[in-house]
């Protein structure tokens, strides 16, 4: 049986050996690349974050515009100006109130329920309080234990 190139120990260790020379260089092009695509993520965040706060501030000023435009009309029809301030008063009240509700439900997620249930060596014993999490709640079927839930 005739040996082949790649039977030789001799040349297997060589080979092992110039991998090994080529290993670091390797790594710090990896590292380099990482590096300057993390500067440009970096500079791409900070221009998101600056054309967020413009769009923000055109927003508010356009949502400005708009109670403003929507106070003459009701001056216009009549309605007195403390009147027309109080309607847009309970209305902008009302608006942040169901935003500050909706806010308040959605704080238990960023605990992360399911998957601090799922990494538990054992089920929390204390029971669930929230009803708005009730759907985030194991299954009582354990063949279904490792199946996400349907929503």
């Amino acid at each position: 049986m005739a040996a082949g190139p790649g039977d030789d120990p001799d040349s297997l260790l060589q080979t092992f050996v110039s991998l090994w020379r080529e290993l670091p260089g390797l790594l710090s092009d990896r590292v380099e690349l990482l590096s300057l695509e993390l500067q440009r993520a970096g500079a791409a965040l900070m221009q998101i974050v600056v054309l967020l706060v413009v769009a923000a501030i055109l927003g508010v000023t356009a949502w400005l515009v708009l109670w403003g435009g929507i106070v003459a009309l009701l001056l216009h029809a009549g309605l007195p100006l403390p009147g027309a301030l109080l309607i847009l008063l309970l209305f902008n009240a009302g608006a942040a109130w169901l935003v500050v509700r909706r806010v308040r439900a959605l704080l238990p997620r960023l605990a992360l329920p399911a998957t601090r249930r799922h990494l538990m060596l054992s089920p929390a014993p204390e029971p669930r309080s929230n009803p708005t999490d009730a759907r985030d709640e194991r299954p009582d079927d354990p063949a279904a234990a490792g199946q996400p839930a349907a929503r």
